[in-house]
């Protein structure tokens, strides 16, 4: 199977939501061979930099963490859409001539892969378009932002998603993926009690 890595790299500068300063990773040296005989590194982050998975906790009070989710909800087929067309959000609109079945986990592809937008006015899903994916009853939506949404305080398109059920991954890099079918390879770090949690993404194509 070949595998293609469609996760951020983490670094000092890499696109963090909104280019908040706070939400840069720092990544410090615990000590190096002029002081002993191991190299020893530190990564501090917000848990929603780079590529991530949210639980109901990031947006509703009460919410599950991300301890339920089963690794057979990341790690399983999915569909990829083309949508570098959109120029702005992702509406009901945009999907519904999509091939959307329960169970599906969908990647969105925008032009926030291509032209590296992800600080900036990154296109995202709008509620139409998240009210619509629920009604379909997908297991899972991911897509090339830091963010599913953008600007909106009551975060409608999370609590949509969320509150069914529906994982949601954010930060891809889905630049040298084409629409199509594939498998899909998610798994988040262990992290006890958390509301996200780093995933490192690959998909799989049977040669």
């Amino acid at each position: 199977m070949k595998l293609i890595d469609i996760s951020t790299e983490i670094s000092a500068g890499m696109p963090v939501y909104k280019g908040r300063a706070a939400k840069r990773p720092v990544l410090t040296i615990d000590g190096d061979f002029s002081t002993g005989t191991v190299y020893e590194s530190r990564l501090e982050m917000n848990l929603h930099t780079g590529t991530h998975i949210d639980a109901p906790l990031h947006m509703i009070p009460g919410g599950d963490t991300t301890a339920p989710i089963l690794l057979s909800q990341l790690v399983c087929d999915c569909k990829v859409f083309d949508l570098s067309q959109v120029t702005e959000k992702i509406t009901r609109g945009d999907l519904e001539g999509k091939v959307i079945e329960a169970g599906d986990f969908i990647l969105l592809k925008t032009r926030n892969s291509s032209e590296d937008i992800l600080e900036g006015k990154y296109v995202y899903l709008d509620e139409t378009g998240a009210a619509l994916l629920r009604e379909r009853g997908i297991k899972g939506i991911g897509i090339d932002a830091l963010s599913i949404e953008r600007d909106n305080p009551d975060h409608p398109a999370h609590i949509i998603l969320l509150s069914a059920g529906i994982q949601i991954l954010e930060g891809l890099r889905l630049g040298d993926v084409e629409e199509g079918k594939y498998f899909l390879i998610a798994a988040p770090l262990k992290i006890a009690g958390v509301e996200a949690a780093p995933v490192r993404a690959f998909l799989g194509i049977k040669e």
